[in-house]
């Protein structure tokens, strides 16, 4: 089948050279406009999967919205038979959904129906996930809401973070297109519809979905660390200045029986000790049951660096008191995404 390949980020480029190294025939890349960058704003820099298209010679299109007659007579000169999409970036109007013969698949990083939306990668860190995947889905105009073709399942370790998990389920939404095709062109593929009523969303991540809650357990706050790890960055207020954490631990079962006495008497976000690095090193900070250990920070202006080095640094002292949010930043994926 004639493959016409929808994508934008990182996490879209296994999947295309999936498909590209089974000898699919890709007869083109639709991928979002080059971005500017610096403080000029005057370099544009492709998108990863349009990089990966100019090095494989395959024709991109870079509309500003996948919509209009121009945009359609560019797609009807590919002639795809079906269209795969995964994290482009735009919803797709129905036109564009339903205009190859085959319709239009797509990638999503979640056992559906549960986490549509936007970020369901970072959701299922936050709400404990003991194991996530990637569906392939028939798209529909609704959000996320096509019948499932193919799963793919996966664990999540304990400590995975959200860049870890990114990269594992980029590979297995590489594998589950590749085996979704071909059970495609072998005509034993069924479309299975969704159950609405176990329908979850995962809300856009912004600036206050990333901010740490010390007030939490020590098991949510080591979640939320996880979850914007490496980017955006969990953060908190020290001293009038924001500082990304990273690399937490829970110290012992999560529990107040497993800190010392000084540790339990401490309010929400009291640093109790920085230590050498190591398997006991790191900053431990009280949360509202148990503790967690910080073992990487990233103060505003500054480099990521060993919790040990910004206490060398006069960055941070035992007994200093990290803000806690006036209102409890939300660590679950309820609400409706952007």
């Amino acid at each position: 089948m004639r493959i016409l390949f929808w994508g934008t980020p990182d996490f879209a480029v296994p999947p295309l050279r999936a498909l590209l190294g089974e000898g699919h025939d890709v007869v083109g890349v639709v991928t979002q406009p080059d971005r500017p960058r610096g403080r000029s704003r005057s370099q544009l820099d492709p998108s990863p999967v349009k990089q990966v298209a100019l090095e494989e010679g395959l024709p991109v299109l870079q509309p500003d919205r996948p919509r209009g007659e121009a945009f359609l007579a560019e797609m009807r000169a590919l002639a795809p038979d079906i269209s795969v999409v995964v994290a482009y970036g735009h919803i797709l109007p129905k036109n564009v959904i339903n205009l190859p013969p085959h319709g239009t698949l797509n990638i999503h990083a979640s056992l559906l129906p549960a986490l549509r939306g936007a970020a369901p990668i970072q959701a299922a860190i936050l709400e404990g996930m003991p194991e996530t995947g990637v569906t392939i889905m028939q798209m529909v105009p609704a959000l996320d809401a096509g019948d499932m073709l193919h799963v793919l399942r996966m664990p999540i370790d304990d400590d995975m973070t959200y860049g870890e998990l990114h990269d594992a389920l980029a590979e297995h939404g590489a594998l589950a297109i590749v085996q979704a095709l071909a059970m495609i062109d072998a005509g034993v593929s069924h479309a299975l519809p969704q159950e609405e009523s176990l329908a979850t969303y995962a809300a856009k991540i912004d600036r206050a979905t990333a901010q740490i809650d010390f007030r939490a357990p020590a098991r949510q706050v080591q979640r939320v660390v996880r979850a914007f790890d490496p980017r955006p960055g969990a953060w908190a207020m020290l001293r009038d200045t924001s500082v990304k954490c990273f690399s937490a631990r829970v110290v012992g079962d999560g529990s107040d029986a497993a800190l010392d006495d000084p540790t339990r008497e401490s309010p929400p976000g009291t640093v109790r000790s920085v230590e050498a690095d190591g398997v006991a090193g790191g900053m431990i900070v009280r949360c509202g049951v148990g503790a967690v250990r910080v073992l990487d920070v990233q103060p505003s202006g500054k480099p990521r660096m060993t919790a040990l080095a910004w206490a060398r640094g006069r960055g941070v002292s035992i007994g200093d008191q990290f803000a806690l949010p006036v209102v409890a930043a939300s660590a679950s994926a309820t609400a409706d995404p952007a």
